[in-house]
């Protein structure tokens, strides 16, 4: 039996990722892997996805600024479908928006129409919900998203996304989070650390540069 996939958050330093065959970097190829890797966070490494040492100089901090209010499992019932969402640990990928309009409606409120498409097409978008903020229970039985070999993708201009069995080690979970699938942040601005919250788009994170 393989060894567990972990992550470490090392503070006010890089991820420690141990035992990760699957390792993407942000131009789309395979990275190559060691039993032992530190990945950037802090977001100024020059050999992202890896570390090279840039949080020791640039002040980057693992503090985590969000106070935890915003931190809500909300619940949308329609027949044989609930979704259920937390908007705390969106990533604002846009897979669900983008993917099924007449059910996830951006600035509508409320944002999500349970019964807007056909149940299997809910699914099948809520399982590209790379952040775990969106979730569903089926005819009662709560998602239980298929198991992927475990991998970490470094986003293009985004965060690491995390699915499969990846053990996040000595980190508090949002309600409802979907431990399968996460997003983590790499550009080092996330207020809700180490998780992504979008904050890439808005200081305009690029990688490659």
């Amino acid at each position: 039996m393989p060894p567990p996939v972990t992550i470490e958050c090392k503070p006010n330093g890089p991820y420690l990722v141990k035992s990760l065959e699957h390792l993407q970097n942000a131009q789309g190829n395979k990275a190559e892997t060691q039993p032992v890797m530190a990945l950037c966070r802090c977001g100024g490494s020059a050999n992202k996805p890896f570390c090279d040492g840039t949080h020791q100089n640039n002040g980057f901090t693992s503090d985590q600024v969000v106070d935890g209010s915003a931190d809500k499992l909300e619940h949308y019932a329609a027949k044989g479908i609930t979704i259920h969402d937390n908007r705390s640990i969106c990533a604002h990928a846009g897979a669900c928006t983008d993917g099924l309009e007449s059910v996830f409606k951006y600035k509508s409120e409320p944002w999500i129409d349970p019964a807007g498409g056909a149940v299997a097409a809910i699914v099948e978008t809520i399982r590209k919900c790379p952040s775990g903020a969106l979730s569903y229970t089926l005819d009662g039985v709560i998602d239980n998203d298929a198991q992927q070999p475990p991998s970490i993708t470094a986003t293009k201009d985004g965060p690491y996304t995390i699915a499969g069995d990846v053990e996040l080690a000595g980190q508090t979970w949002a309600e409802g989070a979907v431990k399968q699938r996460y997003t983590l942040c790499r550009c080092g601005a996330s207020k809700n650390k180490p998780f992504c919250d979008g904050t890439h788009w808005s200081i305009a994170f690029k990688d490659p540069a």
